[in-house]
């Protein structure tokens, strides 16, 4: 648990009895579980649990039969979509989803957006405070690319870099926002086992030096056993279990449901 001189800090994330359904089928059945502010949590299960679901919710993509989701005191499920992207909720995806003819920097800058947008008009005008925003968009996104170590490819083609590399702007574009919770959607997958260690380390340092909370989604056992500071594991749907990595480790229901046999 996350504390500042043995005081357990505030709950971030409340996730509270959500419910979806796809049809007949139930996609997320009465799942609850509360992230505090600075921990890493982990979200672990098979293949068709609802993990992505879940991220889907928490980004507002998908909506909720029932239930409520409230993120720093207020309730996600009351907000259009449009103000999803200022609330301090950044994302990556399994899938790459960044601009491949675009530089390293250019794709940055973009993530700066929500964070000094100043308007079309105000832009093309040239109107006061313009020059001054962008210039604070520049100095924060040359801060991430420095934080990150994408320094010597900061002006290539983001389609040039190896995969790897590539993970890591997406990191850049996902923090460059005034980002309170970063999601984080199979950030191992197509790395090597030096690729995972590295990104070990880079998501403490997100955690330690940025003071984001870190809710990761991660087949990766090694890795999301290694980081968090908690566990919150699914199985068709509903959670089985939650706690410290040992504790989630160690639960029948877990153990059952990755090795289909009894414990």
């Amino acid at each position: 648990m996350a504390t500042v001189a043995g005081v357990p800090s505030p709950v971030l994330l409340g996730v509270d009895g959500i419910t979806v359904r796809f049809g007949g089928i139930v996609a997320l059945d009465d799942v609850s579980f509360d992230i505090r502010a600075n921990q890493i949590c982990g979200l672990i299960g098979p293949n068709g649990a609802g993990k992505t679901t879940l991220f889907n919710c928490l980004s507002r993509l998908y909506r909720c039969d029932s239930g409520s989701i409230a993120f720093d005191g207020q309730r996600l499920t009351d907000l259009p979509r449009h103000r999803m992207a200022g609330l301090g909720i950044g994302r990556t995806f399994q899938n790459l989803a960044l601009f491949k003819t675009m530089t390293v920097t250019e794709n940055v800058l973009i993530g700066c957006h929500s964070r000094y947008h100043t308007g079309f008009l105000r832009n093309a005008l040239g109107l006061p405070g313009v020059a001054t925003k962008e210039a604070a968009a520049r100095r924060r996104a040359d801060e991430l690319i420095e934080f990150l170590g994408l320094g010597a490819v900061a002006e290539r083609c983001v389609a040039d870099l190896p995969f790897g590399t590539q993970k890591r702007v997406e990191l850049a574009r996902a923090l460059a926002s005034p980002t309170k919770l970063l999601l984080l959607d199979e950030p191992a997958s197509g790395l090597n086992h030096e690729e995972v260690e590295t990104l070990a380390a880079l998501i403490r340092d997100i955690r330690d030096r940025l003071g984001v909370t870190i809710l990761l989604v991660e087949h990766h056992m090694h890795l999301v056993m290694g980081v968090s500071d908690r566990v919150v594991a699914l199985n068709f749907g509903r959670k089985i279990a939650a706690g410290t990595p040992a504790e989630v480790r160690a639960h029948p229901q877990v153990i059952e449901s990755y090795l289909g046999v009894s414990h």
